[in-house]
């Protein structure tokens, strides 16, 4: 078995040996460092190098948000996975384009978040269900100050619709079953997707979608 270790970041102890006592009923999910701030949780990845990172938004000293942009610049594979227990579109929004790859509230059960951690550490990216409404709210919100790019090639009709039902949250597979295609025929509309719109992730596919007002 595949052990996936953790580094956990909450600012509450009682929140954080509740989480290590829940994840360690799950045999293939190991908490290998806990941090109580954003600034202890950068040192603690630095020195155990986790499979994943699983931080609290609102910390004091550095938040969730603040260390997972420090992560993007020294280490941008880092897989990161916040928790919060406020529905804000605004940090999710925020989280998106820091480039993190999951997003919860903490009254998830403890098997969707060990689903989530699992899908997080094997590559993939878990969007909220209905992302693309909530981008289309926030991004009204905020500054758009990431690069505008013209598309090297246009996106076909089939591209856009596999686009759409990722922005709602879809896996490969949820998408081919809606599509009446294959899974890997997905995972190669996918690629091409990626390659066009010139990124490395689902979540930033969608947000550079909907800036170019391909959604």
């Amino acid at each position: 078995m595949n052990v996936i270790r953790l580094v956990l970041a909450d600012d509450h102890a009682l929140v954080r040996q509740g989480l290590r006592s829940l994840l360690e009923l799950t045999p293939d999910l190991r908490v290998v460092g806990e941090a109580a701030d954003g600034e202890e949780a950068l040192r603690k990845v630095a020195e155990l190098n986790p499979d994943v990172v699983l931080m609290d938004v609102r910390m004091p000293r550095m938040t969730g948000l603040e260390a997972l942009r420090a992560l993007r610049r020294t280490d941008p594979e880092r897989r990161v996975v916040l928790l919060t227990t406020f529905d804000e579109d605004t940090a999710l929004i925020e989280a998106l384009r820091a480039g993190v790859q999951g997003f919860l509230l903490k009254d998830v059960s403890l098997e969707e978040l060990a689903e989530a951690i699992r899908r997080v550490a094997s590559g993939q990216t878990l969007l909220p269900p209905g992302i693309a409404e909530r981008v289309a709210r926030g991004m009204a919100e905020l500054p758009r100050d990431f690069p505008h790019a013209d598309l090297p090639e246009g996106l076909t009709r089939r591209e856009v619709e596999v686009l759409r039902l990722i922005a709602r949250g879809l896996s490969n597979r949820e998408i081919a079953d809606a599509l009446g295609t294959a899974e890997g025929t997905v995972k190669n509309q996918t690629s091409s997707i990626l390659s066009k719109l010139g990124v490395r992730d689902r979540t930033r596919a969608v947000l550079r979608a909907m800036e170019l007002g391909c959604l």
